[in-house]
């Protein structure tokens, strides 16, 4: 039986894995399909403490686990959970097919960004087709032009209130007439001279002009059915955010977006089942917060191993 598993190998789960390692539990992390997680998907992470001139996404995620390694954590590639039993002690995963037990579990399963589900979205996604404006807005490949942000909720609004100190110009495609952010923020946004929103429509094609980088998107006028392009060097997808933790959906209380919501500190409602990072946190949604989270989670962890034993 193990003594601590963690389902996710992203900033969260893998610093809940350099804690536990260090703390001698031998904590077996389940990677998923996404070895990293989201982060590997950002090409430059220029925010993250200690990286002055930064670093590659996939390349921080690799020290991460390297570090976990070298405590003693095992790390499981492309494994996943199929099912859950958390009835009582022992914890019991169904894992690969396999039945595994464990005394604490620490969900770190994140999030993924809700897609246009564009083909050539999926085309260019590193090549100017983003999703976190402050992961990637101050790339030089953003500075001074043109760009596209869609979406019209607070998120959208603070992505393209954000762009607004690197871009020349940022347009708010949004598919209603209104935004659906909070008063405060949409007036904020509405009140820039940088953003020109761009009402009624949607985008139907993200443009390379065989140059294998955005140059510019399609949209459709929703009310006419017209098309027109956009020109511009990058395409910021802000239209929210699904967390993974479909699995969990009638054990673990979440709200209704199927967000995992703590009750003290990182721990669940499920004795010995803890939370970390975007599968929880809908509000920072940033590397650090979530190796805070993680951090957190795996001293919650230690904490309840040691009652167990008294």
């Amino acid at each position: 039986m193990e003594k601590v598993i963690i389902i996710g190998s992203g900033c969260a789960g893998l610093t809940a894995a350099i804690y536990t390692a260090r703390a001698n539990l031998e904590p077996v992390v389940l990677t998923g399909a996404l070895p990293g997680g989201l982060l590997t998907t950002t090409s430059i992470v220029e925010n993250y403490p200690g990286f002055a001139n930064g670093i590659d996404g996939t390349a921080l995620m690799m020290e991460m686990q390297q570090q976990a390694e070298r405590f003693g954590a095992k790390i499981r590639f492309g494994s996943t959970v199929e099912s859950i039993d958390f009835a009582g002690q022992p914890l019991k995963l169904t894992v690969d097919g396999g039945e595994m037990e464990t005394q604490t579990v620490i969900i770190a399963s994140g999030a993924g960004h809700r897609h246009l589900g564009l083909e050539s979205e999926a085309k260019l996604e590193k090549k100017g087709v983003t999703y976190c404006a402050t992961c990637d807005g101050a790339l030089p490949m953003f500075r001074n032009q043109p760009l596209v942000v869609v979406g019209g909720g607070d998120s959208a609004c603070e992505e393209a209130t954000y762009l607004t100190r690197f871009a020349s110009k940022v347009y708010l495609v949004h598919r209603r007439d209104e935004l659906r952010a909070s008063k405060i923020m949409a007036e904020r946004t509405l009140a820039n001279d940088k953003i020109e929103p761009v009402w009624h429509s949607e985008v139907t094609e993200v443009l390379d002009v065989a140059q294998d980088k955005v140059t510019g998107v399609k949209v459709r006028d929703n009310p006419s059915g017209e098309e027109s392009t956009l020109d511009c060097a990058g395409l910021f997808i802000a239209i929210g955010h699904v967390p993974n933790t479909q699995l969990f959906r009638g054990v673990i209380d979440m709200n209704d977006a199927g967000y995992i919501l703590p009750k003290r500190g990182q721990e669940t409602n499920v004795a010995g089942v803890f939370v970390a990072g975007d599968c929880s946190d809908h509000v920072y949604r940033q590397a650090v917060t979530a190796a805070g989270q993680g951090c957190a989670a795996a001293i919650d962890a230690e904490r309840f191993l040691a009652a167990l034993e008294q």
